[in-house]
């Protein structure tokens, strides 16, 4: 940035510095002019003379009065218009105290409504030309006299035309603004319809077909042994059950890929088998991570499975990011009967480090979790994945420093009986 805009910036940042600048240069300009004499031999010249106290005391308040123009233009305008009335019946020759009323008005235009302007503009022409021609020194006629009712309008036009320009620069900034929000405001709309109209059809392909898969099912698993036939055409349904909604939800969900998105995954959903890797990308990112497992030989279900690995990748991802330096992370998987527990500890500071403490953060004792406004949704993702499947999810901060995850999943799947509402 250049020192002429930066000086720009701080002297619209600090208008009274700016106001009593403009002052300070009417007042040199009202000296100035004092010293030119109109009437010379040769027509406008510089004159040797000085301008008397008065006249002196008069430019010097009418500038002074300049300073305050945006607080109180109406009272500096007619502070201004007194000083230049003494000016126009007391001096000969004259000082141009009247440019200070000149400044004044072109202020009261500008900060006004045109009314306003018109009232004001043509009162202050009005009494300065009729006291500079009637009650002053030099005869009506006198180009002095013209001046201050050519200045006097000019100043007034001027104004007016600034304020029309700012208003009408301000509509059309308003104005787009205020399209930028409409079109917010849609597509926002639109994408809350399509995520509704999407999550329905799932809602309908999952219902409809696995309600029938499982019907089918039973009915199989139920004359199997009597009526193999009959179990093998209740089989085949099952099968085309099944691949009705396999084709629904890819046709669904290819509506929600990316044009750069792959066709199918390419690489295996994630499980336990890869917690050793997952803690080594944390370990090379700079967190100490230890990892302890009592759940050799369990076969958890895939779902159950990639939840256990995606809570811990949660946890261990807010971590890092909230724990702070010289934090270090406990992972735990423990079989426990009918379900495997899966737990995470650390012993960050948390708030010491920049982690939001405000409500719903999850980071005060006796606090639930939950997404703030505008913030992350983790911890409730994590409870949502681990509900989902028939387990439990609790989060919070330990006693004494840090925080604890702790997962409760199911080793066997818990499908719904039949004739269950789907």
């Amino acid at each position: 940035m250049s020192t002429l805009e930066r000086m720009r910036d701080w002297l619209r940042a600090h208008p009274l510095a700016l106001d009593a600048a403009l002052a300070a240069g009417v007042l040199v300009s009202m000296v100035a002019g004092s010293f030119v004499d109109p009437h010379g031999a040769d027509g406008t010249t510089w004159g040797a003379r000085t301008p008397d106290a008065l006249s002196l005391a008069l430019m010097v308040l009418g500038s002074a009065a300049l300073v305050f123009r945006r607080r109180s233009p109406m009272k500096v305008l007619a502070a201004t218009v007194a000083v230049s009335l003494v000016e126009l019946v007391t001096a000969d020759p004259r000082a141009p105290v009247a440019m200070s009323a000149v400044v004044a008005l072109y202020t009261v235009a500008s900060t006004t409504d045109r009314p306003t302007t018109w009232r004001v503009g043509l009162a202050t022409m009005t009494v300065l030309t009729a006291v500079a021609m009637l009650a002053g020194p030099l005869p009506w006629y006198a180009q002095e006299n013209l001046g201050v009712f050519a200045w006097t309008g000019m100043a007034a036009a001027a104004g007016d035309a600034v304020r029309s320009r700012r208003a009408f620069v301000h509509a059309i900034r308003e104005r787009a603004e205020r399209a930028e929000r409409t079109r917010e405001e849609e597509a926002r709309r639109r994408v809350a319809e399509e995520r509704l109209r999407i999550a329905r059809d799932l809602h309908d392909v999952v219902a409809h077909h696995i309600a029938l898969v499982n019907v089918q099912a039973g009915v199989a698993a139920h004359v199997m042994d009597k009526r193999p036939d009959q179990a093998k055409e209740a089989l085949a349904h099952v099968r085309e059950a099944s691949r009705s909604a396999l084709n629904e939800l890819r046709a669904t969900v290819g509506l929600l890929r990316q044009s750069g998105d792959p066709e199918a995954p390419t690489e295996p959903a994630p499980g336990l088998a890869r917690l050793a890797e997952l803690a080594d990308t944390f370990r090379n990112a700079g967190l100490p991570v230890e990892v302890a497992r009592s759940d050799h030989g369990t076969a958890l279900p895939a779902a159950a499975d990639l939840a256990a690995y995606r809570v811990i990748q949660e946890a261990l991802t807010n971590v890092r990011k909230h724990a702070g330096q010289g934090a270090k992370a406990e992972v735990s998987v423990v079989r426990v009967g009918p379900v495997v527990e899966v737990t995470v500890l650390d012993n960050g500071p948390g708030p010491d480090t920049g982690l939001d403490n405000g409500p719903g953060s999850g980071n005060n004792p006796g606090e639930d979790a939950a997404p703030q406004e505008g913030g992350g949704h983790g911890l409730l993702g994590m409870r949502e994945r681990v509900t989902a499947i028939g387990g439990s999810c609790t989060a919070g901060p330990r006693y004494g420093g840090g925080f604890r995850v702790h997962a409760i999943l199911p080793v066997k799947n818990h499908a719904p009986a039949l004739g269950d509402p789907v």
